[in-house]
């Protein structure tokens, strides 16, 4: 017998208000303080590859997964998460949200400290 997902709540605008992550598969509300558009995992910083061009357009036909690379800050102290989507090797950046996981962001952050792999590969693709 198949199993039958929960339906999802709606938007005015057709998007559902929440998604399970596909890294750590928690139940993930799209509504985020400090951020209009919810692209990532608050627990473990992971996305999709849903934004063609402007946040929040969903217009990608990718969907592949997104991996958090590391940090970035903008001028205004502004923290971005960079991620490599795994499946066509596209780069973006995004906001930190409020709720985010304060020691995942902050390992993230210290990675590059870590590996020096990821600084190179990241200014090699950019």
């Amino acid at each position: 017998m198949p199993r039958r997902s929960k339906p999802r709540r709606q938007r005015k605008d057709n998007r559902t208000t929440d998604f399970r992550c596909v890294g750590c598969r928690l139940q993930v509300s799209m509504d985020a303080p400090g951020t209009a558009h919810r692209n990532h995992c608050p627990n473990c910083l992971t996305s999709l590859h849903v934004d063609r061009r402007v946040p929040g357009d969903r217009a990608s036909d990718c969907h592949g997964r997104m991996e958090a690379l590391g940090m970035s800050v903008r001028p205004d102290g502004e923290w971005m998460i960079i991620h490599e989507c795994l499946s066509c090797g596209e780069l973006s950046a995004n906001r930190i949200a409020g709720d985010d996981n304060a020691l995942a962001v902050l390992r993230l952050a210290l990675k590059p400290l870590r590996d020096t792999s990821i600084a190179g590969r990241a200014l090699l693709t950019l």
